[in-house]
């Protein structure tokens, strides 16, 4: 098994600190705790059991190898009755996989805007005809509009969508207010939960939404700032999808690129009260 590496304690400190004011969501101490995120002994086995099952939809397997799902969600870590948050689910790859890992006892909220119905809802759809997916609960809204339960959720995660908060399609009625949707994220998490935000990386000092419109990439440092703004705490990065031959000036879709873009993936933890101890 290929293990996720990830950045020591000292670099998580300094790269947390400095960064914007806390959102007033972070205060709420009464939040209940989140499931244990340390793995416990079944977690991997679950992950691993869920990437093997044949009862995959077809074509989903195809994807395994350039999108590493045993390492992303171990980095994530999903156990077996989590609740977790989808956060541009599309076509609902990690969706079914989640699905599968938290099993009966857990539940997903597999979420899309309108956009990204119009794009992947069919294949969506194809997930959960018939109740494939019983432990699944579709989301439909715009990211604004977004309703999520104070506490309710133990992890979420973004694959490739957190850049396309910024992104301003033609036609677009309003921009994202995304600080809010962060936030929003923040509160519906319960405290010690985890988010997990994988995504195109651009250069350093990149401006945000030209990033996003032109290239469909994100400053990493943008990714950090933007969560722990909202009360996160950096909590770890991983180099599984790292190219250095990606020189972040191509379009993602650029057939010179595409698949295999250099990639961030962080962690971020919504504290836990002060005086809670944290699993280890």
């Amino acid at each position: 098994m290929r293990y996720v590496r990830t950045v020591g304690l000292a670099a998580v400190l300094a790269l947390a600190a400095g960064c914007g004011q806390k959102s007033a969501e972070q205060a709420e101490a009464t939040a209940p705790a989140a499931t244990p995120v340390a793995p416990q002994t079944d977690a991997p086995a679950a992950i691993a059991a869920a990437i093997a099952s044949t009862g995959r939809l077809m074509g989903d397997t195809d994807e395994d190898a350039r999108r590493h799902p045993q390492e992303v969600l171990e980095f994530l870590g999903v156990e077996p009755g989590m609740r977790v948050l989808d956060f541009g689910a599309g076509g609902g790859y990690y969706t079914e996989l989640l699905s599968r890992v938290v099993g009966a006892d857990g539940t997903v909220v597999a979420y899309n805007d309108g956009l990204y119905t119009k794009l992947f809802g069919p294949r969506l759809n194809e997930r959960l005809n018939g109740g494939r997916l019983a432990n699944v609960k579709p989301l439909v809204a715009e990211a604004n509009d977004i309703t999520l339960e104070p506490g309710e959720l133990d992890a979420a995660l973004f694959v490739m969508s957190y850049h396309d908060l910024f992104h301003r399609p033609e036609g677009a009625a309003a921009a994202v207010d995304v600080p809010k949707v962060v936030a929003k994220v923040f509160g519906a998490l319960k405290a010690g939960g985890i988010v997990l935000v994988q995504d195109h990386a651009a250069n350093a000092g990149s401006e945000v939404v030209e990033a996003a419109n032109s290239l469909h990439r994100i400053d990493p440092e943008a990714v950090k700032s933007g969560f722990t703004a909202a009360g996160f705490t950096f909590d770890g990065a991983s180099a599984v999808f790292a190219n250095p031959a990606d020189d972040h000036s191509k379009m993602v879709f650029d057939p010179a690129i595409r698949g295999s873009t250099d990639r961030l993936m962080f962690r971020f933890r919504k504290p836990l009260p002060v005086d809670a101890p944290r699993a280890e």
